[in-house]
């Protein structure tokens, strides 16, 4: 099983970058994030014509998060209170094989000295009531997404300098450790330890991926019992490096089997 996720920033206007990446990846689920579209909006069809089903949450010009799905949903989850009306175009879950897959898109925060900023940091709180309430760290579990946060100097190109700046702040990586303590494991780190591995790139600044100024925001996350399936995992740095790419780039990883309880 390959999961992956990809902040498209706007998936309108990366949906070829998306449907050639599923045609040439094959990927059984991916999380999207970022989507910027109405769900009357959302071009279900052209991904569901491509082999997939979907599940999509989105408003117009901000946030918004999908699945993407070989296997049909055995349950969909939108939002802390479950039906979306509370950040449900920022968290979304569908049980896919007995396997719940959580896609975040989690609060950018903006500036330490905001409001946005706790409101950030309450976020991964509220987060960890969420997984508390709804799953256990025993079963297996997977959680993916844009998390905003680089947790370790070697997530991000120049930790000297960026210490304190909101995404790679230690208020930031108090409350997403808080998060892993409930019982996740950084897949990409498990199988990939080495510097230079990003998944983010700021537009506004020049040749910022030929400089080698990326982030590692995005993650792919699982309990122990998932954890211990997974076989590699990798970034795919090519999309980024396209005409018109989003600023982020995929993130995937493979797993040996996909057994939930009960499936």
């Amino acid at each position: 099983m390959k999961v992956a996720s990809f902040n498209a920033n706007s998936i309108r206007a990366r949906l070829p970058v998306v449907l050639d990446w599923l045609a040439a990846h094959s990927p059984d689920v991916l999380c999207v994030q970022e989507t910027k579209a109405r769900d009357e909006d959302f071009p279900a069809g052209d991904i569901e014509s491509a082999g997939y089903h979907v599940a999509y949450k989105g408003e117009k010009s901000y946030n918004g998060v999908a699945i993407i799905s070989r296997l049909p949903f055995d349950e969909l989850i939108y939002g802390f209170d479950g039906s979306g009306a509370d950040e449900g175009t920022r968290l979304m879950a569908g049980v896919i094989a007995g396997v719940p897959v959580v896609n975040t898109y989690v609060p950018q925060g903006t500036d330490p000295s905001s409001e946005r900023f706790v409101y950030k940091l309450e976020w991964f709180d509220r987060l960890r009531s969420f997984f508390d309430e709804r799953f256990s760290p025993d079963a297996p579990l997977l959680w993916a997404g844009d998390f905003n946060v680089a947790p370790e100097p070697i997530d991000v190109h120049d930790p000297g300098r960026l210490l304190g700046q909101v995404g790679f702040h230690p208020d930031e990586h108090r409350a997403l450790g808080r998060v892993k303590e409930w019982g996740f494991v950084d897949i990409f780190r498990k199988h990939r330890p080495g510097p230079n591995e990003y998944t983010f790139w700021d537009y506004r600044a020049r040749d910022s991926v030929a400089r080698g100024l990326g982030w590692r925001v995005d993650h792919i996350w699982a309990t122990r019992p998932l954890a211990e399936l997974s076989v590699d995992a990798a970034i795919d740095k090519a999309p980024r490096l396209m005409e018109r790419p989003s600023d982020h780039t995929f993130i995937y990883a493979d797993f040996e089997e996909w057994k939930g309880k009960g499936a």
